[in-house]
């Protein structure tokens, strides 16, 4: 079975990342081991615009995608960049892929609609204390060190490097989100922006991905223990729950005290009880 190797060009206050969640997480779930996701901090704002411009970003990923979010952030307390953001996600990489994955995730949750303002080393301190098995006192320390600044630097330098469809016009990065899926034997397919479960799925067969194989669909509550939180939306995508079939379930397990629900402004996300 071939292995692929993916380069995910993504940032935690990315609100189109945000809203591939449920399709990145179907894929992933589906390949198993046969796919590697290494995400590239891409540098989404060294300073954000008008804030109003983020209320209409995210109430926009909202509608498409079904995520929840709560942009009252971009109202009362916008955060100024999300750099300090993508560097502690470095510093979180260096105590390994897992640790990343999941502190990532916990950024993202407070961008989208935990209305957590994110760009002081006190709040993404406070942020590595909620990710299971990180070392919060290691990740303070890497947080302040030259090599998360220097590994963020080079994470914008390959965003910085691709070009083509893949550049996102006027800027000089990468667009965000874009995935460049490369199989073994070195050859490249990528998808750009805001895309569907079923472009992503075919970008990996086109890497050499075989569905044959694939792991299928966890139920609900075995989603939530290996996934951790998850979206009403993202359940659906995983678990192969179509229409009102995810929501109906979800909400049947909570009624056993088995699953807990954490109302957001648009949504649920959701977690073992």
């Amino acid at each position: 079975m071939s292995g692929i190797h993916a380069w995910y060009y993504t940032d935690p206050a990315s609100p189109d990342s945000w809203g591939l969640e449920p399709a990145l997480r179907r894929l992933a779930v589906e390949l198993g081991d046969q796919l590697s996701i290494q995400p590239v901090m891409s540098g989404l704002a060294r300073e954000f615009g008008e804030p109003l411009k983020q209320v209409s970003a995210w109430l926009d990923v909202a509608e498409a995608s079904g995520m929840p979010v709560d942009p009252r952030l971009w109202l009362a307390a916008p955060p100024a960049s999300s750099y300090p953001a993508c560097m502690a996600v470095k510093a979180a990489g260096e105590q390994g892929p897992e640790i990343e994955a999941a502190y990532l995730r916990r950024l993202r949750e407070g961008f989208a609609c935990r209305r957590r303002k994110l760009d002081t080393r006190d709040a993404l301190v406070a942020e590595a204390r909620a990710v299971p098995g990180c070392d919060v006192d290691r990740f303070a320390v890497d947080l302040g060190s030259h090599a998360a600044v220097e590994a963020f630097g080079a994470d914008l330098e390959r965003a910085g490097a691709v070009e083509g469809a893949a550049r996102d016009p006027g800027t000089e990065r990468a667009r965000i989100p874009s995935l460049e899926l490369r199989r073994e034997d070195g050859e490249v397919h990528a998808v750009h922006g805001r895309v569907s479960y079923e472009e992503l799925r075919a970008a990996a067969q086109a890497a050499g991905a075989s569905f044959d194989g694939a792991a299928g669909h966890p139920g609900v509550e075995e989603a939530l223990g290996r996934l951790g939180t998850m979206a009403t939306a993202e359940v659906a995508a995983v678990c192969d729950l179509p229409g009102p079939r995810a929501a109906a379930e979800l909400w049947r397990l909570a009624g056993e005290w088995r699953v807990r629900s954490d109302r957001q402004l648009t949504g649920e996300l959701w977690s073992e009880a």
